[in-house]
């Protein structure tokens, strides 16, 4: 049976989402939990860049293998929403937007989180707390649970 996939989504798949996808990953790995994470850019044409050399700081100074996260940005398709049986948007104010206009039926599929971009939050604030927003979020799946629509634990596994 193959992993369960969970799908962090940001604007260019550059920095914020391929961060909580190298996490997640980490920590499933270590405690062979049977589910892996990928990310994907909302922006219709993603640049062709590696991972944020931010990115790139923080998941080394954690130990985090850059190899946990894509090489290069990958834009979201329907497939992807389609295929995962998790989807998290790391900031709602700027993401909610795109999902509903891109792919309208899944708006209210998705989870939100707050975890705002570089040009509204310093680095230095957002990847400790987009981390600590991960690994929360990974006890709830290790435990069984996934988060209902009102943010409590409302699906066994």
């Amino acid at each position: 049976m193959a992993a369960q996939k969970l799908l962090f989504l940001c604007t260019g798949n550059y920095y914020r989402s391929r961060v909580a996808e190298a996490i997640f990953n980490h920590l499933a790995i270590l405690d062979g939990l049977d589910w892996r994470a990928e990310s994907r850019g909302l922006r219709p044409k993603p640049e062709e860049m590696e991972l944020s050399p931010i990115a790139v700081e923080y998941l080394m100074n954690q130990r985090i293998p850059l190899t946990l996260t894509a090489k290069v940005p990958k834009r979201l398709t329907e497939d992807d929403l389609v295929e995962a049986s998790l989807v998290i948007a790391v900031y709602e104010a700027e993401h909610r937007p795109m999902v509903a206009k891109q792919f309208p039926l899944w708006e209210n599929r998705v989870f939100y989180w707050q975890v705002p971009d570089i040009d509204i939050t310093d680095s230095k604030i957002a990847l400790p707390a987009l981390d600590e927003q991960v690994r929360d979020f990974y006890e709830l799946i290790k435990d069984g649970c996934a988060l209902g629509c009102d943010g409590s634990p409302a699906k066994e596994f």
